[in-house]
């Protein structure tokens, strides 16, 4: 039994696909299925029931997933001292990021770090905030950045310097694009876009929106910022999105940004990790980056 045989039947079993998991290892799918079956022949048992394109785990691999996820964390650990060992000449860094600030934010902070810091390899992983969330609950990831977050257990923040706002987009024909601003109750006779569930910025929109006693009529649900303002320009209904998304829009006149009278929907930028992990100094030194004195990680 091989590290390597373990780390691919992780792999599958979080996965639940051979082609997904393939492309997460960047591995062909016959590679993945032969690693699996060598670690079956050797244990004399079958790890997953195969339907389709899905799998499941049997009741071996349930087991099996326990002990391989200690050995995972453990083979980390002993990464994680090592590189402490190196300081920031060698190592690497995995990042997780919500949406908005792992298209819009981050490619710039990771710059200036690999500029700082050639030697210490950078893997930026980007989806809405719930999974990001998932991922650093489940040591996949050293650090994550997300939106409007809520710690939830095994999480600790570090720190929350990145302020952002929501604006309200409209496509250039819409009447509002001659307003600064408009009532919140006028919401209440547009299509309003909106992010699918687990989005921060969702969470953000909505939390605001009910406290303000606003109704709103969610005309589609749309996974990507991109799908979003497109569906605006289209003339589809107007959405909130993040001042840092649509910048280049509203220069151009592709989209007009609206405020609501009395109310700003804000948010910081959280960079969290597990917190049964030790931060190590690849991660304090990008943490420094995104801190607003620069001092680096303070927790909340």
């Amino acid at each position: 039994m091989t590290f390597r045989q373990l780390e691919t039947f992780l792999a599958v079993a979080r996965a639940k696909s051979f082609t997904r998991a393939g492309e997460a290892l960047h591995v062909s799918q016959s590679t993945l299925s032969q690693h699996v079956l060598e670690l079956e022949r050797e244990l004399g048992v079958r790890l997953f029931d195969r339907l389709g394109r899905a799998v499941t785990l049997t009741e071996a691999g349930r087991l099996l997933e326990e002990q391989a996820t200690r050995i995972a964390a453990a083979v980390a650990g002993a990464r994680r001292t090592i590189d402490e060992l190196k300081g920031l000449e060698r190592g690497s860094l995995v990042i997780g990021a919500s949406t908005t600030p792992g298209i819009y934010v981050l490619p710039s902070v990771i710059g200036t770090f690999r500029r700082r810091y050639p030697g210490i390899d950078v893997s930026l992983r980007i989806g809405n905030s719930r999974v990001i969330e998932e991922r650093i609950r489940a040591d996949e990831a050293d650090l994550g950045v997300v939106g409007g977050h809520i710690l939830g257990a095994k999480e600790q923040c570090l720190a929350a310097g990145l302020l952002d706002e929501l604006l309200l987009i409209v496509p250039p024909r819409h009447p509002w694009t001659k307003r600064r601003e408009v009532a919140p109750r006028e919401l209440a006779d547009v299509p309003v876009l909106m992010r699918e569930q687990g989005s921060a910025t969702r969470l953000v929109t909505e939390r605001a929106l009910r406290q303000a006693g606003v109704k709103v009529t969610i005309a589609m649900e749309l996974d990507h910022i991109e799908a979003i303002k497109q569906a605006v320009i289209a003339g589809l209904g107007v959405a909130f999105v993040s001042t840092y998304a649509v910048g280049g829009e509203i220069a151009t006149r592709r989209l007009y940004g609206v405020r609501l009278k009395g109310l700003r929907l804000r948010r910081h930028f959280h960079v969290i990790h597990n917190e049964a992990r030790s931060l190590t100094a690849s991660a304090r030194a990008f943490v420094a980056l995104l801190s607003p004195d620069g001092r680096g990680p303070t927790e909340e």
